[in-house]
Parts: C-alpha cells; structure tokens; sequence
C-alpha cells in the first residue's frame, strides 16, 4: 500500500494481479499539459487556455480510497477530476472506464445474439492541423452513411466505434481514422460476405472522395464451424489478454503523442492547439444497433463526461469496507504522499 521515506509514506496502488498503477506518471503529464495550456494563454491572450491549465492542473491533486480489510485491495472513493479532453489523468480513467463498459457489452451480445466478430479501421489521408476539425466531422457524417448502406446494414448488426488521432510529428501532420469492433450476422462469413476490397469501396464512397483510402478488416479469432460457446471463449481469450476490448477502448489520444519530450515547445504548443480545437466537446466514440441498445438495457453511463472515480459500476460499498488512505500529491516530492 505505502513504503516510509522520512517522516512521510510513498503511496502505492496495485491493481489484484500485482500490477503498479501509474497514477504518479498520469499526474506529471498532466502537469506538463497543464504548462502547455498556459503556454497558449501567454501566445494567444485568451483567458479559455488559462482556465483549462487551472483545471488539469489541480485534477487529481487528492485522492481518497476505501480499503478492503480482507483482501487489502484499494477502491476509490473521492477524487476531482477535471475531465478536460488532453489531461492524461483523465484519459486514462475513460479508457478503463470504456474498457470495462465495453466488456459487459460484448459479454452480454455474446449471450443474446452469439455473434461473430469483426475488427475495421478506416483511414484517412493525413491533413493539416487547420483541417484535422473539419475532416473529424466529415468522418463522422460519412461513418454512418457507411452503417447505412444496404449491403453493410444487412451484415452487421451493430458498432462500437472509436477514434484514435497519431500525429507524423516529422511531417507536423495528424492522422485521424476510426477502429469498429462490429458483431456480424449470422450468415457474414457466406452469402452476406463483405471483403476488404468493398469495404474500401463503401468508405470512399461515403467520403466522397477521388482517392482510395486504406482500409483494414479482420475477424476475431474463432474457427469457421466451431459451436457458440466456443466462439464466445474465443472472444473472452481476447479481452484477458487485452488485445480486443482494450485496444478498441484506448482513448483517442496517446499523451505522449500530443507532448513530446518533458518540455514545453513551439511545436508541442501547436499540437494542443490544434488537437483542443478539434475533440473540444465532441463525442468520440459511439455505439449503434445492439451494442447501442445493450448499453441502454444494462445501464451503463457516460464513458466520456460521466463519472471518473467509479470505473466497475457494480463495484458497490461492502460490509468490511472502511476510509483508510487519503493520498495528497507533493509538489516538492513528485509524488502521492501519505502523511
């Protein structure tokens, strides 16, 4: 839980299998994207940047967790979270958030409907900084004229849908595209077969474009033939080993992608700049047809603008629960202390 140095405790946080959660680490970046934002106050004049420096500045500057006396294992309880878009720290308790929420949907779709299920990135030619905004909008619109197409319509029978922005920091160029993790109908891998090569077709249709697009589809893994349960293993195999739920949950920006290095530059100024301007207040991920209405039936919250504390929203007060550690971050030390 903590290990002494003087006349304070380090805190430390494991999640059950050992694993050290980086709260630390989440915190100096968000710091160092706290001294970005007021680099864009002082270069603009607009009071907008300063306030956001104020608020990832002060997230998660306490944090207080509930004990478990059996187990030893520590629950959040209280927190400020600033849910700014580029905070670290927040991005990474969405991501858990969505990974869990998405893990109860695909489970509970596995139970229901025993699909098949197909992975789908679809790209875009890297764009401008000026123009990162318009092309997300224009992916959204086209994304779903492409769920509405006839042939994809009668394959599918829903969507989750997230976006991911890299940057070609050579270039100064940002990538956006879309990773969909889509449960297929039965009958997909026969007569309602939709190859790579259409799907690439339908993408550049529904753009509207004069280039051709790179488009990439894979299956989940799972033998043709083999019974349901089977399936469902298949699919459970790949979220324990993080490969498909965790990596279509990741959220839309790596930190490290948008600051390079520990130091605030011209070049990491632009790319907060243009990266604030384009997710701010956008809906970055989504979901439609059953996993859309699994969501609902479930009760599941805002991934995105909801609650950050409480990531296993079944993870409810238990009997031998007890406030036991409350974590301050040091300025001076760099870390959570306990005193």
């Amino acid at each position: 839980m903590y290990s002494s140095e003087s006349n304070y405790s380090i805190f430390q946080d494991k999640t059950a299998t050992g694993k050290k959660r980086d709260w630390k680490g989440k915190k100096v970046r968000s710091l160092l994207m706290a001294a970005h934002y007021e680099g864009l106050e002082k270069r603009t004049g607009a009071p907008y940047y300063g306030k956001k420096a104020e608020k990832v500045c002060d997230c998660a500057e306490c944090l207080a967790f509930k004990r478990d006396l059996e187990t030893g294992r520590l629950r959040l309880y209280q927190a400020y979270f600033c849910k700014v878009r580029l905070c670290p720290m927040c991005a990474w308790r969405r991501s858990l958030k969505i990974a869990y929420h998405n893990k109860l949907i695909v489970e509970e779709a596995n139970r229901q409907y025993k699909p098949a299920w197909i992975f789908l990135t679809l790209t875009v030619k890297n764009v401008e900084g000026d123009d990162l905004k318009q092309t997300i909008s224009d992916m959204m619109k086209g994304f779903n004229k492409l769920m509405k197409y006839k042939k994809v319509d009668s394959a599918v029978r829903g969507y989750f849908r997230a976006l991911e922005i890299t940057k070609n920091h050579e270039e100064n160029t940002y990538h956006p595209h879309f990773h969909v993790l889509i449960p297929v109908r039965t009958g997909y891998f026969g007569k309602n077969y939709i190859n790579q090569k259409e799907w690439t077709s339908f993408w550049k249709r529904a753009m509207k474009w004069d280039y051709t697009p790179i488009v990439h589809v894979q299956r989940v893994k799972g033998k043709k033939g083999i019974d349901a349960e089977a399936i469902e293993q298949e699919v459970r195999k790949e979220m324990e080993e993080q490969k498909a739920i965790l990596e279509i949950s990741k959220y839309p920006v790596k930190d490290t992608d948008v600051i390079r290095g520990n130091e605030v530059t011209e070049e990491n100024l632009d790319t907060v700049y243009y990266l604030d301007d384009a997710l701010s207040a956008r809906r970055l991920i989504g979901y439609g047809g059953i996993l859309k209405e699994i969501h609902k039936e479930l009760n599941l919250t805002d991934a995105e603008d909801g609650d950050l504390i409480r990531i296993e929203e079944d993870d409810d007060d238990v009997a031998n629960e007890t406030f036991e550690v409350m974590a301050h971050w040091h300025v001076g030390i760099k870390n959570y202390i306990i005193t």
